[in-house]
Parts: structure tokens; sequence; C-alpha cells
């Protein structure tokens, strides 16, 4: 089981850069196997994050700033009520991303279904997505890298925040659907906090990828 550091959750929200220079910090003593490997579970200040693969078209439509980062993926944003995890891994030999991404979303299927969420996979989308009366949505994000066979990066889950945030953006390169919060689909208040708990839980229960 890993090593869990929750750095920022409500009322303290960590700021972007912060948190990736803690990631960096983290990934230096994982690869160099002075550390285990480590979780970060935290919640960020408002920010726009732009993946390698981002088309300008995506970015914020109103102006706003967004910062680059070096993950896979595309735009999205990070804020409060939202959970954020980076699992700091080495991944065993030989490295099959596609199946760490897959444990990744195994993990917050497991962890929505305590709040009575139903989580599925979408073919040919990354993250977790829920049915509901507006179509098939998103409710957790993830963008990863892969640095020295040890991970960085990693997943968004949406607890309580806001939702307005993605309507200026092409969040994760994606038109034609929205994303949603565990909040929204319960009716209950569900804090990044609660999730971090399970997710502390399931990391250490599910099979995974891990080395």
């Amino acid at each position: 089981m890993p090593e869990f550091r929750v750095v920022g959750l409500d009322p303290d929200f960590v700021d972007y850069e912060s948190g990736y220079q803690l990631q960096l910090e983290t990934h230096r003593d994982v690869a160099s196997g002075k550390r285990p490997n480590t979780v970060l579970l935290l919640e960020h200040s408002p920010v726009y994050t732009a993946g390698k693969r981002t088309e300008e078209h995506e970015l914020p439509d109103d102006g706003s700033d967004f910062v680059e980062t070096n993950r896979g993926g595309k735009i999205t944003w990070h804020g409060p009520g939202q959970l954020i995890g980076y699992p700091i891994m080495r991944l065993p030999q030989p490295i099959d991303v596609v199946a760490y991404v897959r444990w990744l979303e195994e993990v917050l299927i497991s962890v929505i279904a305590e709040f009575g969420v139903k989580g599925v996979r979408v073919p040919g989308r990354t993250g977790v997505w829920v049915e509901t009366a507006l179509g098939t949505q998103k409710i957790a994000a993830i963008g990863i890298r892969i640095s020295e066979k040890v991970t960085m990066h990693g997943f968004a889950l949406n607890c309580s925040n806001s939702l307005s945030a993605f309507e200026h953006i092409v969040a994760c390169g994606i038109s034609d659907a929205t994303n949603t919060t565990l909040s929204v689909i319960t009716g209950k208040l569900i804090t990044p906090e609660m999730a971090a708990n399970l997710v502390m839980e399931k990391m250490g229960e599910i099979p995974n990828a891990r080395g």
C-alpha cells in the first residue's frame, strides 16, 4: 500500500505551482528509492491546466489564464471542491500505461460506488463517467506522465465543486459531453475529504500496477 500525504484539503487550498513542485520533490525521492510510492491528496486553488495535446480552440473563451503542463491529455479545470490525487509510483516492468490508467479508473469507480453512484468507462475516452438524465457525464478526469519509470500527475474527482468554469473550455477536448459532481448526483454534500478517505482505503484493496 502506498504512503499517503494529505497536503491540502478544505479549507486549505494548494496553488498549482506549489503542488507541482511538491510532485517533483516526491518524484525524485521515489525514483531514487528514498521514499516509497506516495499519493498526494489535495485541493487546488482555481486554475486551468493544459495538457500536451491541448488545441487552441479548446482554451478558455473568456481570456482566463491557464498553465501549460507536461502531463498527457488536454485542458481541464481544478479548484475547490474537487479532489486531486497525484500518485507518485514506480511501475513494474514492462511498463503498461493503459493498465495503470485502468487501475486509477477502477479505484475511482469503487470510491464513488460507496456514495451510491455507478461509474462507467466510455470506450476511447479516459476517466470515469456516469449516466444521468443529461446523458453520459464525466465525473473524474485522468491525466498522467511517466518519467524514470515513475508516475506523475493523476486524477481529479468532482465532489462539490462548481461546474461553471468548465463552460469556458472544451474540457479534456470533449465537446459532446458535460461534467457533473458527486454532490449534484446524490443531492447531498460530498466533500473532497470524504472522498479522500475512501481513496486511501480503495488503493490498498484493489489489485494494481504498482511495483
